[in-house]
């Protein structure tokens, strides 16, 4: 029976939803401009990459406690017309023809600090939103949404970017965070800050009550730990996976498409089958096996060739790795919110997700450092052997069941 989380609820997902995809329409976008209209060299394009990642995660350390005093509904508008200005500022400069690299990198910058402030209020909105019981099921919707974008934005913003250009691609992108702003417009009903008294002044130490709050908590320091290193690990290995497979085998730009967008299939199934294997199995075993699971399948990574073959290894590998990641992601983004009070979510949420970014740039750095002191596979192998370790931070069953209680602030 499929659960009903009401109206509101389906806007909030409609506006995920739509920026989501256009997200993904949009992917590959900046590099391509860098290159083909910039000329920007290889050295450029992962800086332009990894500087945007840093940057955007260093300023939203300052925003948490920003969002966390401010009704959510209000923030999430104003981030997405940031972003929809940052964006559509690209297509005005190129019919200009003023364009430049600079900008590129500070319209990297500024949707990528939006997006994490835009993530964290969505984030706290959704715990006020829906059920503590229901949660699991809204998060293996945002799951499976997001899966289900991965594999038809870039196939579909390819081909757009192939009858019409790269900008044409980006204007979509930018529409789409207009879009998503009237989709919260639409929601109706309470909000949820926790606001600061007219005495009290922000103080420095305020900018890390997200981090503490996370260090006090073993579970959730251990899912903390465990999330940013997986996905910093695989992140890692994607520019030298498209050096790899574009460069020294020579796979058609259409081949390299399906090699990622194919595979992201299985995260949509994965994200639907959470919520059941939950109900059957409980969360801390499912959570644990696929856990392991999606530790295992990338060191399959290592034994990529050319030809079919190859082709075959990788949607074979990124199928399974990502079908874990679908059955694991919406576990634990629930436990996060079940164990994170109210008053202090957008403030967890946003320094979880500014040390995911910073942690993926440093990552991307080294392993382009890596892959030129050894080779592209060698990195990726070495990369596909470090994530085995990993299931060893996820929490214990005894950690999981002490849960702080919850305090909540409604405006």
């Amino acid at each position: 029976m499929r659960v009903q989380l009401g109206r509101n609820f389906g806007w909030l997902w409609s506006a995920y939803a739509v920026s989501t995809y256009g997200t993904w329409i949009a992917f590959g976008a900046f590099p391509l401009l860098a290159v083909r209209v910039l000329d920007s060299n290889a050295f450029a394009v992962s800086l332009l990459e990894a500087a945007g990642l840093a940057v955007a995660a260093v300023v939203a350390f300052t925003l948490g406690p920003w969002v966390e005093q401010r009704a959510k509904r209000p923030v999430m508008i104003g981030m997405d017309l940031i972003r929809f200005a940052a964006m559509a500022s690209i297509p005005v400069a190129y019919a200009l023809g003023v364009l430049s690299y600079g900008q590129l990198l500070v319209v990297s910058v500024v949707s990528g600090t939006a997006s994490i402030a835009f993530t964290a209020a969505s984030g706290a909105y959704l715990k006020y939103l829906v059920p503590r019981d229901h949660l699991l099921v809204a998060n293996g919707r945002f799951e499976a949404t997001s899966w289900a974008a991965t594999a038809v934005g870039p196939p579909l913003g390819g081909a757009l970017i192939g009858l019409l250009g790269p900008v044409v691609t980006v204007l979509a992108d930018a529409f789409s965070y207009l879009l998503s702003a009237l989709g919260v417009l639409r929601i109706r009903g309470g909000d949820v800050a926790s606001p600061r008294g007219p005495a009290t002044r922000m103080r420095p130490a305020d900018l890390l009550a997200g981090a503490r709050f996370i260090l006090r908590d073993h579970a959730l320091l251990c899912l903390f730990l465990n999330s940013i290193l997986v996905g910093g690990l695989i992140m890692a290995t994607l520019p030298l996976l498209a050096v790899l497979l574009l460069g020294q085998y020579h796979y058609p730009a259409w081949q390299y498409g399906l090699a990622f967008g194919l595979p992201a299939l299985g995260g949509f199934a994965g994200a639907r089958l959470s919520a059941p294997l939950v109900a059957r199995y409980g969360s801390h075993r499912v959570m644990i096996v696929f856990g392991w699971l999606r530790s295992i399948f990338p060191l399959g990574l290592a034994f990529i060739g050319p030809g079919i073959a190859g082709l075959l290894t990788v949607i074979v590998v990124e199928a399974l790795l990502i079908t874990c990641m679908g059955i694991f992601n919406p576990i634990y983004a629930t436990e996060r919110l079940q164990r994170v009070p109210a008053d202090h979510a957008a403030q967890v949420l946003s320094t979880w997700s500014a040390a995911g970014k910073l942690l993926h740039a440093t990552l991307m750095v080294i392993w382009g450092v890596l892959a030129i002191l050894t080779s592209p596979l060698a990195a990726i192998t070495i990369s596909g052997v470090l994530l085995l370790a990993t299931p060893l931070l996820l929490p214990n069953r005894t950690h999981l069941a002490g849960r702080p209680g919850p305090r909540v602030a409604f405006k």
